[in-house]
């Protein structure tokens, strides 16, 4: 990747500065500007992330808003309340409080002497959220938005539930921004009453995955925040940025579909990271295209973006499975408008153990799949580490209704969301089934494609789930995750169905026995004819970022992921333990123009019982240094999720030390009642 340390503006970095909400609460944001700023204004570039601008997205902050203020942007880094070096306290994600803070936060930069009053707001992840939801708010400033791997409903498409299943990403993702929100702010910034700031956190702090679990169904909490509830509210310009390797691409077509505000769609082959530098690649000169962004919205220069074709993603290519990839095969395609005309499904039927385009006579199959289908699943969503991919599907595959086409004559593209329709029947009253769309190639390993998964007491209603009457048929409708790929030429297109998927979800209450209808189950294939014109779509350009001190590792990082199966009771224990964070790999590293010494280490495990997921628990474990001089702070904290078949029972333990000193120490031990789920 090629660094650019000269700019046509001069930098100047502002560490910090304190901007003063209407109810006197101050957040901390730091900012890069052109020299030049105050005689000459400019537009300004937002993103207000709670992931602490100070230390902890420090080396991925310098490279990217530098390179934005030496394009001739103020490029504002903000801490939201509550996090990082700001005041206040981090409630929940996107609160009502959250999105009024922004909106201050805009009116703040636009009365500034450097801001030409033109303002563009972006994010990856939560920065990703907020960039949505306050554009619904129509602050008259705000231009244009760049949204990455986020989503438009927050129910839907997010870390908690998929198809109304529990995510033990919810866990995961909780714990961790549990342990981030209970760090102090920095005492150069903050100054002498840093501690007060810190107990006054910790004393009220949040258990996130317990607030989360109490929402089970889309209620009227996951509605706040969620654009889907009116895309029209957005007026200003939307580009929407995601990856296939990554939890949220769903999200990009359903925004391409209904907003009618100016948008423009990039999925490339990336996990949940910005695409100059994510895995697999091909990465892209991704700040190049974000300058083509703002200068075409916030400066008026007419350099063709809008001009390209709204919708362009990577064509996907078979790669044998592996748990990570440097690179995926494939090829740049676009569509001039979404839902593309050009792309219809392509109907297949689920017969006994095939998958033809027609039908046999109906028949039954049964099905209760172990509870540790799954173990090949990799994460929910990944950030380019090793192992989180979804490895060989045929251990998964054995432990489902698999149906298999013949080897398919030539290569055909598929582009949008497999849809199959299941008949069926289960012998719980809540139950779950996941479907997964793998390529199996001639020499028979089976690689993952896409996956969708319904709770189906959510069969008619997201919002009102019905409980299933035992015995009785049903016709589902399960949606599969979009995606573009390109089956080749001799190989097989694969369907399995299973009853549970580990680790990726949290298991029904109960095993579940469930009868399959053949010969009436479908599956539609979005179909995308091939586009001459994908040849001649504009290339990008090789990335590129700006200046960024490199950190010294003090302590190399180290990252183990297993599966151990106890064959004297039946038990399966898959761990994953990470130490390094964003620190380059290394467990404790030093951040020398700071002064700071950061370490961050997590491990997360997960158990279970072949057949029998009463004593399924997961667990993570993390640990959090802060130390400057004298001054040094750690964070230990343990979240553990376990369940019987009525209630969720999960139990959290928080130690903040100062020094050798026990600063505070919190446990929290809930019951939360499985309400059809």
């Amino acid at each position: 990747m090629k660094v650019v340390d000269t700019f046509p503006r001069t930098v100047r970095e502002i560490e910090n500065t304190w901007i003063t909400m209407p109810d006197g609460c101050r957040l901390a944001a730091r900012i890069w500007l052109p020299e030049d700023a105050e005689s000459h204004p400019v537009p300004a570039i937002l993103e207000c992330m709670p992931y602490r601008k100070r230390d902890f997205t420090r080396l991925r902050d310098e490279p990217l808003h530098h390179y934005m203020a030496g394009h001739g942007y103020a490029a504002i880094r903000l801490d939201l309340r509550g996090t990082g070096d700001s005041d206040g306290l981090s409630e929940d994600e996107y609160v009502q409080q959250e999105q009024d803070d922004c909106l201050a936060v805009l009116d703040w930069i636009t009365e500034q002497p450097w801001c030409s009053g033109e303002v563009g707001m972006f994010g990856i992840s939560w920065g990703g959220f907020n960039s949505l939801q306050v554009a619904a708010y129509r602050p008259p400033a705000l231009k244009a938005i760049i949204t990455m791997c986020s989503t438009d409903d927050r129910y839907a498409d997010d870390a908690h539930y998929m198809g109304g299943c529990l995510l033990n990403e919810n866990l995961t993702w909780g714990s961790i921004f549990f342990a981030t929100a209970a760090f102090p702010p920095d005492p150069a910034i903050y100054g002498p009453d840093w501690r007060e700031q810190w107990r006054y956190r910790l004393e009220n702090q949040v258990l996130y995955p317990a607030v989360w679990m109490n929402h089970p169904h889309r209620d009227d909490y996951w509605k706040h925040g969620s654009i889907c509830e009116s895309y029209d509210d957005i007026e200003c310009a939307v580009y929407a940025v995601g990856g296939w390797a990554d939890g949220y691409p769903n999200a990009i077509p359903r925004m391409m579909e209904n907003l009618s505000a100016p948008r423009k769609a990039l999925i490339g082959p990336w996990s949940h990271a910005f695409p100059h530098n994510a895995l697999p690649g091909p990465a892209i000169g991704f700040f190049q295209e974000m300058l083509r962004w703002w200068d075409y919205w916030l400066k008026g220069i007419d350099n063709g973006i809008m001009d390209e074709p709204p919708m362009r993603v990577w064509m996907e290519d078979y790669v044998p499975p592996a748990p990570l990839y440097e690179y995926r095969p494939g090829r740049w395609v676009a569509e001039e408008e979404w839902p593309s005309p050009r792309i219809q499904p392509q109907r297949w039927y689920l017969n006994v153990l095939a998958l033809s385009r027609k039908p046999d006579g109906e028949d039954r199959l049964r099905l209760s799949s172990p509870e540790t289908t799954g173990l090949a699943g990799g994460d929910w969503y990944g950030f380019g580490a090793e192992g989180e991919m979804a490895i060989d599907q045929r251990e998964d595959d054995g432990k489902s209704l698999s149906f298999d086409t013949d080897p398919v004559e030539e290569d055909f593209e598929i582009l949008g969301a497999p849809v199959a329709e299941l008949e069926l029947e289960v012998d719980q009253p809540v139950a779950y089934v996941i479907v997964r769309l793998n390529d199996v190639s001639p020499d028979g390993a089976s690689s993952r494609v896409s996956y969708g998964m319904l709770n189906l007491c959510q069969r008619n209603s997201r919002e009102e789930p019905e409980p299933l009457e035992p015995g009785r048929r049903y016709r589902v409708r399960v949606q599969l995750n979009d995606v573009a790929y390109r089956f080749a030429a001799g190989h097989t297109v694969r369907l399995a169905v299973s009853t549970s998927y580990w680790p990726v979800i949290w298991p029904a209450p109960r095993p579940v026995h469930l009868k399959l209808y053949t010969g009436v189950s479908t599956l539609d294939l979005p179909v995308r004819p091939e586009r001459a014109a994908d040849a001649d779509l504009r290339p990008f350009e090789p990335p590129e970022r700006g200046p960024q001190a490199d950190p010294e590792h003090l302590y190399p990082g180290e990252l183990k992921r297993t599966v151990e199966r106890d064959l004297t009771n039946n038990e399966t224990v898959y761990r994953v333990y990470n130490e390094g964070g964003d620190f380059g790999g290394a467990s404790l590293a030093y951040i020398e123009d700071i002064d700071l010494t950061v370490g961050y280490s997590v491990g997360r495990y997960y158990r279970i019982h072949e057949y029998d997921a009463s004593n399924a628990e997961a667990r993570i474990d993390q640990t959090c240094v802060l130390e400057r001089g004298d001054w040094s702070t750690k964070i230990e904290c343990v979240t553990v999720l376990s369940a019987d078949a009525d209630h969720f029972r999960l139990r959290a333990t928080l130690l903040a030390h100062e020094g050798d000193e026990l600063f505070l120490s919190r446990e929290w031990d809930e019951s939360i009642p499985r309400r059809l789920i």
